[in-house]
């Protein structure tokens, strides 16, 4: 009888350690090529074995690890919402599971930024309270987000009870300003405290309505007063501003929501240093946020380098896919996206990567007069119950499937154009994501524990690669 269970337990062990090698050596591969030859689409699976070539190699350290990442997806602006709220009910829900839920083909979109008040991609522009001189907010009022942007969310919720929130404001109220305008202007200083309560009111409304707003940036581009809406604010009047005024009034009111500043361009890193020099105000600040339409992306390391206590998220970047002629049509330019902000912002420690926006329809609408975009693309575009999907959408696949929100950066070397960025995430995966810039196919190895294996990319395609 001993004989017989010796018998037993070692084939147990042989048949468990034989499940856990195979399942250790397989890697799943998600693919997109230029050529559209395949649009995010799995592949056969890869094995990890011995390689002899003179390929390069990527090498995955584990053993190295960075920031946690919160999570990947887009901006769901008042006319996203507008757009998805307006689709016949089973047409909705098939598009929100496809974009939030995590199993099947979906996508699994961890992490969402809303306007607070309108943003230049709303058919009009409002605050929550435009009667003038109204300091005590008693005629603050949600109602524009309610027709679209809340009962959106409460469907996103309900597929995803856990997606992270970014708040953005584009603009006070204009009679908080001294141009009396939505476009432009600064923020009067006497209402500095009117508007810290108006921010605050903002998070504890949609508390009410089921939504909680995981984080705040002060103002959306503050060095960019052409938008309408827009402000500028410039870093000592931000500095002052949440020193003095929204971080005393977050910590009045016991308002945990995390206050960002700066959310804008990787070209002026000394903006966010500057505020996070000043200890009174750092002390109610969590991090900087970047936009990407000028800059190099180290201007993130930079600043985190300046002040290593503080985070680092990636908040906006539009992502087009420009079809000018016909052959243009034929392609899908995955590998910049892919590359300079999903690869590139983590590799420069930022916690998220966010996309701007998440739909509109054929002619790029809704956007607002005097300095709405009118050439924002969505990731998805909307033709009353029919979607397309676009280049954004596919780009953020090969990260929000796989790269779960807690999630670690990892290490992973530079290898010549071959841009790539390694996690590990909670439940063990280790995910590569590769992006191959280069004019010519590519191939390369993947080596992780001595493991190594062989994989081939298309000149301008990516590729997501995730294992145990």
């Amino acid at each position: 009888m001993l004989t017989f269970f010796k018998s037993v337990l070692f084939s147990a062990f042989i048949f468990t350690a034989t499940f856990l090698n195979a399942q250790s050596n397989s890697i799943n591969v998600w693919l997109t090529n230029k050529d559209r030859s395949a649009l995010f689409q799995q592949q056969a699976s890869l094995a990890f074995n011995v390689s002899n070539n003179n390929a390069q190699t990527i090498v995955i350290d584990d053993s190295k690890t960075f920031q946690t990442m919160d999570g990947f997806g887009f901006a769901l602006t008042g006319g996203s919402a507008m757009h998805i709220i307006n689709m016949q009910a089973d047409a909705r829900n098939k598009l929100l599971h496809q974009l939030f839920d995590t199993t099947g083909n979906a996508i699994g979109v961890s992490y969402l930024r809303l306007s607070i008040g309108s943003s230049d991609l709303n058919e009009k522009v409002f605050s929550y309270d435009d009667v003038a001189g109204d300091t005590t907010l008693s005629h603050f009022d949600l109602a524009e987000d309610k027709t679209d942007i809340i009962p959106v969310m409460h469907e996103i919720l309900k597929i995803n009870p856990h997606i992270k929130i970014l708040g953005s404001p584009w603009s006070p109220p204009a009679w908080m300003k001294t141009n009396n305008d939505t476009r432009g202007g600064r923020l009067k200083p006497e209402y500095y405290k009117t508007y810290a309560n108006y921010l605050a009111r903002y998070i504890t409304e949609m508390k009410k309505n089921g939504i909680t707003i995981d984080a705040i940036t002060v103002q959306n581009e503050p060095l960019h007063p052409g938008n309408n809406p827009s402000l500028l604010m410039v870093a000592p009047v931000e500095a002052e501003f949440v020193k003095n005024y929204l971080g005393p009034v977050f910590k009045q009111k016991n308002i945990k929501t995390k206050i960002i500043v700066y959310d804008h361009n990787a070209d002026r890193p000394d903006y966010p240093i500057s505020i996070l020099g000043d200890a009174q105000a750092a002390k109610y600040i969590d991090g900087s946020g970047f936009h990407f339409y000028g800059g190099t992306m180290d201007a993130l390391t930079d600043v985190h380098n300046a002040h290593p206590d503080k985070n680092i998220y990636f908040t906006e970047q539009m992502v087009v896919q420009f079809n000018n002629n016909a052959e243009d049509a034929k392609k899908i330019d995955i590998e910049w996206p892919v590359s300079n902000l999903l690869i590139d912002a983590p590799r420069n420690w930022s916690k998220n990567v966010l996309f701007w926006n998440l739909a509109a329809d054929a002619q790029l609408k809704p956007y607002t007069d005097r300095g709405g975009c009118d050439v924002c693309e969505g990731a998805v575009t909307i033709d009353k119950n029919n979607v397309t999907y676009n280049l954004a959408y596919y780009a953020m696949a090969h990260a929000s499937k796989f790269v779960r929100p807690n999630a670690v950066r990892i290490a992973s070397n530079d290898v010549d154009s071959l841009s790539n960025v390694a996690f590990k995430t909670p439940n063990g995966n280790k995910v590569l994501i590769v992006a191959n810039s280069s004019d010519a196919d590519q191939t390369f190895n993947i080596q992780y524990h001595h493991k190594t294996t062989t994989a081939v990319l298309k000149a301008g395609s990516v590729a997501t690669y995730s294992w145990k």
